[in-house]
């Protein structure tokens, strides 16, 4: 048997629904016997993730003071605050681990 190439690829075309729009949307839904439940956490989980998505990724207002800071020179960097922030993270990933 020998198969042989066009050479053209086969696009499917998209599948049509046969039925009259009037008869696609009275069609019922049937309900079934299936249940969920979710956890307490569950639903305290859906909540903080409905406040941080209603919270703006950045604090313009921040961030323009910071800006006008460092311009004025008022900004001053404090390392030991900043080192022990790394230190801190760097012992919770290590404690994380095992």
């Amino acid at each position: 048997m020998k198969i042989e190439s066009t050479g053209k690829a086969y696009i499917p075309s998209q599948v049509q629904d046969a039925r009259t729009p009037a008869q696609r949307s009275n069609t019922p839904v049937q309900s079934g016997g299936d249940s969920v439940q979710l956890s307490p956490l569950a639903t305290l989980m859906k909540k903080a993730e409905s406040a941080i998505s209603e919270s703006p990724e950045i604090d313009q207002k921040r961030v323009d003071e910071i800006r006008q800071a460092i311009s004025e020179g008022r900004f001053k960097v404090d390392a030991s605050r900043i080192a022990d922030g790394l230190i801190a993270s760097v012992r919770d990933m290590l404690g994380s681990r095992g």
